[in-house]
């Protein structure tokens, strides 16, 4: 970057943070001010204004206020109070929206669950939160019928928008309360550092975490992205995403609240209608995560994406190859790109528009962005530590574990999980100086020598084989850049008798792959000891509720045919190619009678 390029970003990042930090710096957890307030207030700037549009029914800010505070009535009518739980379980519509709002008036905490749970996942996510009821839509009776043996509701199951057996229905009672606001005595004493809501992890890798979200948490996920997109009161942002998860439920709903714009919420996200939505309901703004830009891009070309009226968007996961090439087809140059979770304290933000960077640290504010990478061992899972017992601070251009302090600043908080020890392994001591104490995001990253961020892998999917590191997100650039692959899945399997994990990949092909091609196309792209050994042919993808890839299931499937009925592949370099695996050549992998 040259000297002229450094000033402009310098310029974008210092007036980008300080409008950001200027609106969150000023939330405090010790006052008794709560996420509830603070939507009245954006409530009452708007009235007038459509703030939900949905399925050609336009629900003003007013109308939208008038529903939750019908559910806010219902909610003291059946017994729950502050401090008590409710399980959301319901797919994405207004009333989602409005229900939360509702509950939050009244202090009564959310657990916001994947409506794609059944069974003992779903069971799992009520129980861990303590939750007094549930209120699910109908369409989701069946899925909590098979959890609901497991679990113990006071106050019992209620359903929303239909009649089914064994729940009670709601809608009547619910459209006979007051539209009025409940009085604010009934949330008194309850302060914005207090926890308002629950989200859940996704659950790629095991049972979901229920993540604490206090009000402050809240307040700053609702508005953030308001102030680093520049949103104002005539947005009009495309929400596809579910609103159980924190990027859709949280920070698309909120830039709308906050800037006084409208909501184009949508059921579920349709990579086919996606951009017809668009020019259909007039919208200038998006929101991403995941593999939603794969999705797009992966759609054969056509008119409607440039003729829509998208400008901006905001998001995260979206890798660069992908960020090119949807930049390139769709003409919308203003992504902000970020990284976070749902409840860590780092956070970066991409202001200037660098594809393949998840933001940026100018050298002017580090000390007001302290976020780190420090030095990680990929076999021990654990930050290298010097002499002095410390970490030490990742060089340019180095992966390492992306870690942030924990202090009293309410945008450095850790507020942890509803479960102490999973909460105790995300936390990191003695980082850089004796007795301080750091989150650790379990991500690995990089910065170059402009302080630009990237993201690597999760810790756990860089795996080491033939003695170096194999980043799987490096290897996934590669597979998917191969005509034909329509995704690419990077894991590491364990090979009896082998030291390391072997790499692995599960492909997603438009039509029939040649093994050769394949081997010769990541020979030109990727060194020998980062290429598959084994390959796995799936005709579709099993992904998570917010568009991301569970692996757990690839990774205990491994190599053996048995597990599947996939088609499996192996590394044959004598030949340049990769050959069947059936069962006598499994048993030959397993004997070590073949090593590679």
């Amino acid at each position: 970057m040259n000297l002229f390029e450094g000033l402009k970003s310098d310029w974008i990042y210092i007036n980008g943070f300080r409008r950001i930090i200027g609106a969150i710096g000023k939330i405090d957890p010790e006052a008794e001010y709560t996420i509830a307030d603070a939507i009245e207030e954006a409530v009452d700037d708007h009235s007038e204004r459509t703030f939900i549009s949905f399925e050609g029914k336009d629900i003003t800010y007013a109308d939208f206020e008038a529903r939750a505070n019908r559910f806010a009535h219902w909610g003291q009518s059946v017994g729950l109070k502050a401090g008590d739980t409710v399980a959301l379980f319901m797919e994405n519509r207004p009333d989602y929206i409005a229900f939360w709002t509702g509950m939050a008036k009244i202090a009564v905490r959310i657990a916001l669950i994947n409506y794609n749970l059944t069974g003992a996942g779903l069971a799992h996510c009520i129980k861990v939160a303590d939750c007094k009821a549930i209120v699910m839509n109908p369409e989701l009776a069946a899925n909590y019928a098979s959890a609901k043996d497991q679990v113990q509701l006071p106050l019992g199951a209620f359903v929303l928008g239909g009649a089914v057996n064994g729940l009670v229905q709601i809608d009547r009672a619910v459209d006979q309360m007051g539209p009025g606001r409940p009085d604010r005595s009934v949330r008194a004493g309850v302060k914005g550092g207090d926890v308002a809501l629950y989200i859940y992890t996704s659950g790629t890798t095991g049972l979901p975490k229920a993540a604490k979200i206090t009000g402050v948490r809240a307040q700053g996920l609702m508005r953030v992205f308001k102030d680093a997109t520049e949103a104002n009161h005539n947005e009009r942002i495309l929400l596809t995403l579910p609103l159980y998860h924190a990027t859709g439920g949280m920070c698309g709903v909120g830039t709308a609240l906050n800037a006084g714009g409208c909501i184009i919420l949508r059921r579920k996200f349709s990579a086919s209608h996606f951009w017809q939505e668009a020019i259909d309901n007039r919208a200038t703004m998006m929101v991403y995560i995941g593999e939603l830009g794969r999705y797009l891009v992966n759609q054969p070309p056509s008119p409607q994406e440039r003729s829509h009226t998208i400008r901006k968007g905001f998001g995260n996961g979206l890798r660069a190859d992908v960020w090119a090439e949807f930049v390139e087809r769709t003409g919308i140059h203003q992504l902000v790109e970020f990284y976070g979770s749902t409840e860590g304290n780092v956070n970066f933000f991409n202001l200037d528009g660098k594809i393949g960077a998840v933001g940026r640290i100018p050298r002017l504010l580090r000390s007001r962005l302290p976020a780190r990478i420090v030095k990680f061992d990929v076999e021990t899972e654990q930050p290298v530590r010097g002499p002095d017992g410390l970490c030490i601070e990742a060089a340019p251009d180095e992966p390492g574990e992306a870690v942030g302090p924990i202090n009293g600043e309410p945008r450095q908080r850790f507020d942890g999980y509803n479960d102490e020890a999973q909460s105790k392994k995300k936390l990191l001591r003695d980082v850089f100086a004796k007795g301080d104490l750091w989150f650790r995001t379990g991500d690995l990253m990089k910065m170059d020598e402009d302080g630009y961020v990237y993201f690597v892998d999760r810790v756990g999917d860089t795996f080491r084989w033939k003695g170096e590191n194999v980043s799987t997100s490096e290897v996934e650039i590669a597979l998917s850049s191969m005509p034909g692959v329509t995704h690419a899945i990077v894991y590491g399997v364990a090979v009896p008798g082998q030291d390391g994990r072997a790499g692995m990949a599960a492909i997603t092909p438009k039509h029939g792959i040649d093994p050769a091609a394949l081997y010769a196309h990541m020979s030109k792209h990727v060194p020998a000891y980062a290429r598959p050994v084994f390959l796995r042919f799936q005709d579709d993808v099993e992904i998570t509720g917010t568009l991301k890839v569970r692996k757990v299931d690839l990774v205990k499937d491994g190599f053996d045919p048995a597990t599947t009925t996939d088609l499996l592949f192996v590394v044959d370099n004598d030949h340049h190619t990769y050959r069947p695996i059936d069962a006598d050549l499994m048993r030959q992998i397993v004997s070590g009678g073949i090593r590679f």
